[in-house]
């Protein structure tokens, strides 16, 4: 579909809900749409979003990015905020990752390639946001009124979060436990919210501030800083 100058992708799926994405690095923009739906009203519905696309492709262009991480002694990597610089330690032992102080410690047996150090970190910052998830669902969980089935945490390229509001699953990017905590707990409190309210209307927006009135600054906050290098293929 072609409006206003702006080419979009349109995929019919079976579900109920319209879904808008504009997906990086480049803008790309996706609909998915109930399969029964009539293109005459997808339009309809598109243009009313086109200042919200227009928006969002210009953020993605003008988000910082990473550069490419090789996992060498002394390169930059960020644990809950804060910089910290990577010491590769080679040990005849099993490998291990820890923190200590601005020094991110990976121990790695004699010869261990780059593609395995980052699986170790990557690993390791999964074990970080489900401990700080275990201690933050308890209360969030009794202020919202809902109930997390399981939690998942998996490299995302396009999304911070998600939930499936049925099944009482929610997903959560590995990424998050290289931000400040206040993005990790801002993301965890919108998909718990999402269980509530599906979609990103009025009453979800009433629903975020009335749990979490400072929202929008952790999600600012988030937005601004340099998103991970990504190897798209396009």
């Amino acid at each position: 579909m072609d409006l206003g100058g702006i080419q979009i992708d349109v995929i019919r799926k079976d579900i109920k809900n319209v879904h808008l994405s504009v997906l990086p690095p480049d803008g790309r923009v996706r609909l998915s749409a109930p399969k029964r739906m009539k293109e005459e009203t997808l339009r309809a519905y598109t243009l009313t979003r086109l200042p919200w696309i227009r928006q969002q492709q210009r953020k993605l262009v003008s988000q910082p990015r990473e550069t490419k991480r090789e996992y060498l002694p002394r390169e930059s990597h960020y644990v809950w905020g804060e910089r910290c610089l990577l010491k590769i330690v080679e040990a005849d032992a099993p490998p291990s990752v820890s923190r200590k102080h601005k020094k991110l410690m990976l121990q790695v047996r004699p010869g261990t390639d780059r593609d395995r150090r980052a699986e170790l970190l990557a690993a390791w910052y999964r074990t970080q946001i489900r401990e700080r998830v275990d201690a933050l669902l308890p209360e969030w969980e009794r202020c919202v009124k809902v109930r997390m089935n399981t939690l998942f945490v998996q490299h995302m390229r396009t999304k911070w979060g998600s939930c499936n509001p049925t099944k009482g699953n929610v997903r959560l990017n590995t990424e998050l436990a290289k931000k400040p905590p206040e993005c990790l707990e801002y993301i965890l409190v919108h998909e718990l919210i999402h269980m509530i309210e599906p979609t990103h209307n009025e009453r979800f927006v009433q629903l975020m501030s009335q749990h979490m009135p400072d929202w929008r600054s952790r999600r600012d906050l988030l937005n601004a800083l340099p998103v991970a290098h990504e190897d798209w293929g396009y």
